[in-house]
């Protein structure tokens, strides 16, 4: 995979292994600064089902850090080309479901990291 592609691909997993962060270990203290649209009696009674979220974040995150380590070329790019899927298609749910900003934190990182991968 070119330069771009790679750097991008590890952008995007450092981005989801935060979010795994602050889901699983940091809910109600960096999510209520994250999620201010939640109201806060919500968070200790959701720390769970964010917990939860976190996990696949961290998937994600652990998908994309792999493709970064297979040394077959064209693994490399199919697994890439995989879990930037994954994170685009979670990000566009996310914006038509929750928040139009998940589509601009998340999915269009990854639909710019498949461009570049794709392209390539």
């Amino acid at each position: 995979m070119e330069t771009a592609a790679k750097i991008l691909i590890g952008l995007i997993a450092i981005e989801h292994l935060y979010i795994l962060w602050m889901e699983m270990f940091a809910w109600e203290t960096a999510g209520k600064r994250t999620f201010k649209s939640l109201p806060e009696h919500l968070f200790k009674p959701t720390k769970a089902l964010a917990a939860n979220q976190g996990l696949y974040n961290g998937f994600l995150s652990a998908g994309l850090i792999w493709s970064l380590c297979v040394g077959d070329i064209q693994w490399q790019r199919n697994i890439a080309l995989f879990f930037l899927a994954c994170v685009a298609i979670a990000g566009i749910y996310g914006a038509a479901t929750a928040s139009r900003r998940i589509f601009f934190v998340q999915a269009l990182p990854a639909i710019a990291g498949l461009l570049l991968v794709w392209l390539k």
